[in-house]
């Protein structure tokens, strides 16, 4: 795990020298992304972002000072294969920022080392969006602390070897942030920081084409404001305010917060809705070559002001919009350093819905490779529901109808399909498209909810196996796997809460958001039972301790690896061949089907003599027997004599 690798009491301090090496090497690029996101200004704006990262930098803590040398001397620090995230909510994982403290022993028992920790900053009261409604962005809720506690709460995790994510929600503030404020009492330059439009002619004109976020809860993409006098753009909900990032002054506000954070010790900035923040008529207004360029920006900004701090792309897009916002352009940039594969999540799930995994090998094999020095974060289920984003070409290439095949997802995952094992819920369905998006714990969506209701044992440990199957594509296919709160003790949904969001003191009820009913709280009685295999919770522990353990014993599985899409000889099979230069070959083979196939030996061969599985320590070295792929299991295969089968206590 990383730490500081130096006495902080003997750190010297940062010199003139070292800062004009960073700018040195990042003034040029972000120069290059302001001439053309603002004419006129690149050098002058370039200039100012590099004054302000330098005194951001000049502020760091000893320790902070000690992080960003260890790791600009070891920049592939993130992506060692023993990285495993935990993503929860604060308040819901501790109650407060000291109860988050206190579940660090259960986080390395577990093998985290990243933590990402939402709904911190203090949010509008009353319904804010899961707390993406930003009334500040640098104090925490007043319910979970105070900023010396979050400071105190990334020192112990650093101490720990864990590494802090948190969120930037740059699309839009609150309505009662203190700049929405300033705007309603009439300040032109905080009006300027939003988009208003004083009558209806140009947002009538974006929405002929701009897609509805919420079409239930939020139709439309604008709401009125009486105080200004003026409609408001407001993508995602009538509370949360656009912010106008075509103004310089949007960018100079929002690295000065972004820097903040860093100054907090946090090590990994989200960039919540990053694809958002550029708007051109005629367009969806999502994914704009200027989206891209605000995100490279912000990472030559990062470079100099506090080079240990990672940027992650929360960019929830189409698999053809996916790798940009990791630098992979007609010519490479260097942007986020991490990004969200959600093509790999969907892919999964459609994968033990049909039983059959050709789908799952085009769209993968589709997807260009992230550049060496980034890497993906996959993940099985996050706080938000499940966009069913299967691209309509990789649906052809296979004869099937891409809107039917969404159409069928949707309705397996809610259980109105035969044979059906989820009991997920609806959300944000759109009847003029057609869209519907799920909700529900990985429990709730794999079986485990249906089995446990139905009194049936045997559909139960169905759903019990297809969990870590899911885990294990999202462990074994490369980069950092996330584990959402709860899904390492198969928690399932949250009773009533879609109905009523039972926040925190002083929030009232939301209206109905089905997407909290995957948003439960941490069961401490499911993990006073995690030791024990005889329980769902147990047996679930103990399958992702498994695959974390593996993970430490994979070196294949460093993040600048490469990975092919194979042809295993069996539908059901979705195979991969994880390769690295200097730390070899892994092959994976997950099996989403409720019965044992054998795939193609030669998948086995290839590898060589003493070929075993990273996840079956019981799996001798047969090769006939390697090429078995039991239901509804992953093998992680090598060769490798560094490599072991690893026992988990």
């Amino acid at each position: 795990m990383d730490g500081v690798t130096e006495p902080v009491a003997a750190e010297p301090p940062l010199t003139d020298a070292e800062l004009d090496e960073r700018v040195a090497d990042r003034r040029t690029e972000a120069a290059a992304a302001l001439a053309v996101l603002y004419p006129g200004r690149g050098e002058e704006l370039a200039d100012e972002l590099m004054r302000r990262a330098c005194a951001a930098a000049r502020e760091r803590r000893p320790a902070l000072v000690a992080l960003d040398r260890a790791r600009q001397r070891r920049p592939d620090w993130f992506l060692e294969p023993d990285r495993v995230g935990y993503i929860a909510y604060a308040d819901r994982f501790g109650g407060t920022l000291e109860g988050v403290t206190s579940r660090i022993p259960y986080l390395r028992e577990l093998g985290v080392n990243v933590l990402h920790l939402m709904s911190v900053l203090r949010a509008r009261e009353g319904e804010n969006d899961g707390g993406y409604a930003i009334d500040d962005y640098r104090e925490p809720d007043p319910a979970l602390g105070s900023t010396a506690d979050l400071r105190r709460l990334g020192d112990h995790l650093r101490d720990h070897g864990i590494s802090l994510c948190l969120d930037l929600v740059m699309n839009h503030t609150s309505d009662h942030h203190a700049w929405a404020i300033a705007a309603r009492q009439g300040s032109a330059y905080h009006r300027r920081l939003y988009r208003t439009f004083g009558d209806r002619t140009v947002p009538d004109a974006y929405e002929a084409t701009l897609p509805e976020v919420f079409p239930e809860m939020a139709p439309g993409n604008f709401t009125r404001c009486e105080e200004l006098g003026a409609w408001v753009w407001t993508t995602f909900r009538e509370f949360q305010w656009d912010l106008d990032w075509s103004n310089p002054d949007v960018l100079l506000e929002m690295v000065d917060v972004l820097c903040h954070l860093a100054d907090l010790g946090v090590d990994i900035v989200r960039l919540d809705a990053v694809a958002f923040t550029w708007r051109r008529l005629g367009t969806n207004s999502q994914n704009q070559p200027e989206a891209h360029l605000i995100a490279q920006v912000l990472r030559s900004v990062v470079g100099v002001a506090a080079p240990a701090t990672l940027l992650l792309a929360e960019a929830i897009v189409g698999p053809d919009d996916l790798v940009g916002y990791l630098g992979r352009h007609e010519r490479a940039r260097r942007e986020c350093d991490l990004a969200y594969h959600n093509q790999l999540m969907v892919q999964g799930w459609s994968m033990v819905a049909e039983r059959r995994a050709e789908l799952a090998t085009v769209a993968l094999r589709r997807l260009p490779a992230p550049p060496s020095d980034t890497t993906w974060l996959t993940y099985v289920r996050c706080h938000d529901d499940i966009g069913w984003a299967v691209a309509d070409e990789d649906a052809a290439a296979l004869g099937l109808d891409g809107p039917r095949h969404r159409e069928f997802l949707a309705a397996f995952y809610r259980g109105d399909f035969p044979g059906s094992f989820g009991r997920g819920t609806p959300f944000s369905t759109n009847d003029r498209t057609g869209d519907e998006r799920t909700c529900g714990m990985t429990a709730t969506l794999c079986g485990i909810t249906a089995g446990e209701a139905a009194h049936d044992p045997a559909a139960r440990d169905l759903g019990v196996a297809r969990l870590p199957l899911l885990y294990g594509l999202a462990f074994g296919f490369g980069g950092i796997p996330m584990i959402y709160m709860g899904d390492e003790l198969a928690q399932g949904d949250l009773d009533d809460g879609a109905e009523r969001h039972p926040g925190r003191p002083g929030h009232p009820a939301t209206v109905r958001d089905t997407r909290w009913l995957h948003r439960p709280w941490f069961d401490a009685h499911a993990a006073a039972t995690r030791h024990d295999p005889t329980t769902v919770s147990g047996a679930v522990w103990h399958g992702m301790r498994r695959l974390v353990e593996a993970r430490r014993n994979c070196p294949p599985l460093h993040g600048s690896g490469t990975v092919e899409l194979l042809a295993p000889g069996h539908p059901s099979v979705l195979a991969w061949r994880r390769v690295h230069e200097r730390f070899g070959t892994v092959v994976g083979l997950a099996n989403a089907s409720e019965l044992g196939v054998d795939v193609d030996r030669a998948l086995v061969d290839e590898l060589g003599p003493g070929t075993v599985d990273l996840l079956d320590p019981d799996a001798g070295p047969d090769p006939d027997g390697l090429a078995y792929v039991p239901p509804l299991r992953v093998r992680w295969l090598t060769a490798d004599r560094c490599f072991r089968a690893v026992p988990v206590p």
